[in-house]
């Protein structure tokens, strides 16, 4: 019997290497800004014209994502852990607010991560399985489990009514916190949607992580 074909599309050098790194600079100089509410700091981007590096690096990245007809547009976000300390169980991407509100479970079209650099553990666990009350970290009742390590530039896309979550510094499903201390696992999370979900905002309409922002372009024969 042959094998299941595997859940998570992958790309290495998903990125030209200078825009990877300038990205990456970026992202860096943003120290410790928001990073209690990393998951919180949400942003919709419609694939028009970018205003931030984040933006530009999702246009590169959109001929990677395996179906991109009807697609309206990308929520994304900065995951920012210790793997010493993961802060997120294992879970399916939806429309936050709108299932917040009593709405229908609504999933976006894709999940996708680029990972910035490599960290002791921090791997991206995605099954079919449902995430389990019963189990540390809402972890599924299952071994069948696609891996996928952090790798600077490593480009990972997946459906995205799929589970899934990070494994701690041992490669473990986190269970509390771990002895030691860990870098940063930093991740850039885009998730591909048919429409915008509700109430999520802009780049433009946020004062967040104003770092990343591209210059002002000037009009057409300004001086």
């Amino acid at each position: 019997m042959p094998p299941p074909a595997p859940l998570v599309f992958l790309q290495d050098s998903a990125l030209p290497e200078a825009h990877f790194q300038r990205l990456w600079r970026r992202v860096r100089a943003l120290g410790r800004e928001r990073l209690r509410q990393t998951y919180q700091t949400t942003f919709w981007f419609d694939l028009g014209e970018p205003t931030n590096l984040v933006e530009e690096a999702i246009l590169a990245l959109r001929p990677r994502v395996p179906v991109r007809r009807g697609i309206a547009g990308v929520e994304w976000w900065l995951s920012r852990m210790y793997t010493t300390d993961v802060q997120v169980d294992f879970h399916q991407d939806r429309d936050e607010k709108l299932a917040l509100k009593g709405g229908p479970l609504v999933h976006p079209r894709f999940t996708s991560l680029l990972f910035m650099n490599r960290v002791r553990g921090g791997a991206l666990a995605v099954t079919r399985a449902l995430p389990c009350e019963d189990n540390p970290s809402l972890a599924p009742d299952t071994d069948e489990f696609d891996l996928v390590m952090p790798r600077p530039n490593r480009f990972s896309c997946f459906r995205g009514n799929l589970t899934h979550g990070v494994l701690d510094a041992r490669n473990q499903i986190p269970d509390g916190k771990l002895p030691g201390t860990s870098r940063l696992r930093v991740t850039l999370v885009m998730n591909w949607w048919h429409q915008r979900p509700t109430d999520l905002p802009t780049f433009a309409e946020s004062r967040a992580y104003r770092s990343l922002a591209l210059p002002a372009r000037r009009p057409a024969g300004a001086r």
